[in-house]
């Protein structure tokens, strides 16, 4: 107890030895800008009223169901939706997407005032390489086509343009880093 008295007492002292600085408060010169040299513009009210918009009057969430799906094997289109709400705002659905490495994403989910939008995203199937099948429309030098010849252009009319010169040296690199 005795050192903890002694503690304080040491802690008051040595607070009070050192007076806190006194700063004078810096002055700045007031900025003063002048006028500027055009006219304020002085706009007419408008001729019109502001608009007044009704209030748009609040629905009851209304019941609803639907469903609508794609499968073209071809195109490698495969995807689905269905939704259905009930008369108090509470939607439930799930949509299906083929994705290009070969899975299928499927989300769950549910909606409302409370929970807000809450999704459940599951994947089916093992995902595979992708690789487009691309094939270019043109030739060129990269994918050159037999069906296709290169096109041939005639050479410019005007001359070649003529450069000076650079007027600083050339720059030196190491040869050896």
């Amino acid at each position: 107890m005795k050192v903890l008295i002694l503690a304080a007492l040491v802690a008051v002292v040595a607070s009070q030895a050192y007076p806190k600085p006194q700063y004078p408060k810096p002055t700045y010169p007031d900025p003063s800008y002048p006028k500027p040299a055009y006219p304020e513009p002085a706009y007419p009210k408008p001729a019109y009223p502001s608009p007044a918009y009704a209030k748009t009057p609040e629905y009851a969430p209304m019941p609803y169901n639907f469903d609508w799906a794609v499968k073209d094997d071809p195109s490698y289109n495969d995807y689905a939706h269905q939704e259905t709400a009930d008369d108090k705002g509470y939607v439930t659905g799930s949509y299906r997407v083929l994705l290009p490495d070969g899975r299928t994403q499927v989300v769950n989910y549910k909606a409302d005032d409370y929970t807000g939008y809450v999704a459940d995203v599951k994947y089916e199937g093992e995902a595979k390489e992708y690789k487009p099948a691309y094939k270019p429309a043109y030739p060129s030098p990269a994918y050159p086509s037999p069906a296709y010849p290169s096109p041939a252009y005639p050479s410019p009319a005007y001359p070649s343009p003529a450069y000076p010169s650079p007027a600083y040296p050339a720059p030196k690199y190491p040869t050896k880093y």
